[in-house]
């Protein structure tokens, strides 16, 4: 197979073309490969007392909004202000990551316990005492997340 690279300061993203006759599984593993690669490198660009930090998805705990703030609490429970918008972070986290409310996105990875809240609600309590609740509309979709509905 021919290969060519090619690399640029002017690609703010790598991607890759292959031209093929048709799919074979070693193709089918080394773009399998390359999308892994890429989710890999993922890092969120957060705000905390005027320095800029740079955050992998798997240290994130939660995220939600406060006011007009889009907030991440990592696993210390540090607060770290994002330039995102949550929708827009939604489709990039992996699945790791669920929806629990119209503002607030958390990694499964990082959830502690789950309680019965009031109005049909549940209080989601993560590893670093954050907490946060499931709304009725997202209840569904967490339970089935989770394997238990």
């Amino acid at each position: 197979m021919k290969v060519e690279c090619k690399i640029s300061t002017d690609y703010t993203e790598p991607y890759a073309v292959l031209h093929i006759n048709k799919m074979t599984e070693t193709i089918a593993r080394a773009i399998s490969m390359l999308e892994e690669e890429n989710a890999n490198c993922l890092t969120l660009i957060a705000a905390n007392d005027r320095k800029t930090y740079f955050i992998k998805p798997e240290d994130i705990s939660l995220i939600r909004t406060e006011g007009r703030e889009i907030v991440c609490y990592d696993k210390h429970k540090n607060r770290y202000i994002l330039d995102k918008p949550l929708y827009e972070l939604e489709n990039m986290l992996d699945t790791g990551f669920v929806r629990i409310s119209k503002s607030a996105i958390v990694n499964i990875n990082e959830i502690n316990h789950v309680e019965a809240g009031f109005n049909g609600t549940m209080k989601l309590v993560m590893k670093n005492d954050v907490t946060d609740y499931i709304s009725r509309s997202f209840r569904k979709g967490f339970k089935e997340r989770l394997g238990l509905e």
